[in-house]
């Protein structure tokens, strides 16, 4: 039914978002050259790894010895808008239509996050990944790690229906208030370093 609720609702929005996707597109083609999308590797249900595809939002600018500079320092005027409004997601519902991702269920974080979290907080990976969750409608980057993961096995343990409907309103409402974005004092997110953040 998850399924078959997430290829219906993109396949019926098609006509909405299509068109909006190549749009953004064209401007971070503008804005920012290429690559237009941002790949990365992920962690899937079960743990399993594939690609996600999100608008880029930063440069490539390095320091003098190629590393690349702090996030806060390549994240453009453009890309935090696109990060406001969750724009940047958009050609996340590519993924859901290949099966990697849902609308609603826990953000896929870093392959290197795998082998920080504790047994409890691992169980994330039950369900899909989506682009929206009940984490992000309670308070998104704004939370500590410990609780952002305390949310997501909440929903691992109460999904239904309804409940995804009940986010997928609400996360329409956070788009508006665009709050949550990043953590304070941060461009976007601290790294979680698993043992070391419980302490």
């Amino acid at each position: 039914m998850k399924r078959l609720f997430d290829l219906l609702l993109v396949g019926i929005t098609l006509p909405l978002w299509l068109p909006i996707v190549g749009l953004l597109a064209l401007l971070v083609r503008v804005s920012l050259g290429r690559p237009v999308l941002f790949r990365q590797k992920r962690p899937g249900r079960h743990g399993r790894i594939f690609e996600i595809h999100k608008f880029r939002t930063m440069t490539d600018a390095r320091d003098g010895s190629g590393q690349l500079l702090p996030d806060a320092d390549r994240l453009t005027r453009f890309g935090r808008w696109l990060r406001a409004t969750s724009l940047d997601e958009l050609p996340e519902l590519f993924d859901v239509i290949r099966g990697n991702m849902s609308l609603v269920g826990p953000r896929p974080l870093m392959v290197k996050y795998l082998e920080r979290y504790s047994p409890e907080q691992a169980r994330r990976h039950e369900v899909l990944p989506g682009i929206t969750g009940w984490c992000q409608v309670k308070g998104r980057n704004a939370l500590p790690w410990d609780e952002k993961l305390r949310l997501d096995v909440w929903y691992v343990d109460h999904q239904s229906f309804w409940l995804d409907l009940k986010i997928l309103a609400l996360t329409v409402v956070q788009v508006f208030r665009s709050h949550g974005i990043s953590a304070p004092g941060h461009a976007t997110m601290p790294e979680f370093r698993g043992n070391e953040d419980r302490k």
